[in-house]
């Protein structure tokens, strides 16, 4: 009887037999990808403007044409969200954080304050686009996000001074309003200057500033 001839293997058989495909790693090079060109979007929407960035513009930041990105993201609005979203997640985890921990409002102030200035060391470039865009962008459907996060912000912050003022940490006559649009406006205007890795941690900018703040609305005893 003729011997059966194997079926021959083709080289190209053998590597797909040999080398599987590894669906993990390639996410996670997609995600890595894709987080780069975010951060490189919103670098450009912080120095230019969001009206003055086009796609085209990003793209050619991050070294590609401009087809290529739409195969990341769908539209310059979409990577503004995403950048947004990603910011204001991390900033709510922070401060939520904070705030279930029950601490004195003095404490609170404290690590609130520092929960910003890590946040700023984190999302320099969209904490920058929310300063000079969130106003402009809260008209639109895919943003209303915005103004809810702006309502919850002003809360925790109001809160923990009229409780200070309650709790005589801080000074009876404080105008707790006008004492929150100061340490907000104090706090998040660094975001225009700060660059990470530069000669002083988030954490001391953060004390720094509050030394300054605090000896000012503290009880004097």
């Amino acid at each position: 009887m003729p011997t059966k001839k194997k079926p021959q293997v083709t080289a190209a058989k053998k590597a797909q037999v040999t080398a599987p495909k590894k669906p993990a790693a390639a996410a996670a090079a997609a995600h890595a990808r894709r987080r780069e060109l975010l951060e490189t979007a919103a670098e450009v929407f912080a120095e230019q403007g969001y009206n003055a960035t086009t796609v085209r513009r990003i793209a050619d930041h991050a070294g590609m044409l401009a087809g290529s990105l739409y195969y990341h993201f769908d539209s310059k609005e979409s990577m503004l969200e995403e950048i947004l979203r990603t910011f204001l997640d991390e900033l709510w985890d922070g401060y939520d954080t904070v705030l279930a921990a029950a601490l004195g409002p003095r404490e609170t102030l404290e690590a609130l304050v520092t929960e910003s200035f890590r946040e700023i060391d984190r999302h320099r470039a969209a904490v920058a686009i929310y300063q000079k865009e969130s106003k402009q962008l809260v008209a639109q459907d895919r943003f209303t996000f915005l103004a809810e996060s702006q309502r919850k912000f002003e809360t925790a912050w109001l809160s923990t001074l009229e409780l200070g003022v309650a709790e005589r940490v801080f000074r009876a006559d404080l105008d707790v309003r006008l004492t929150y649009r100061f340490v907000r406006d104090t706090v998040w205007v660094a975001a225009s200057w700060y660059r990470p890795g530069g000669q002083h941690s988030p954490e001391e900018i953060a004390r720094q500033y509050l030394s300054m703040v605090l000896d000012g609305i503290a009880v004097r005893t």
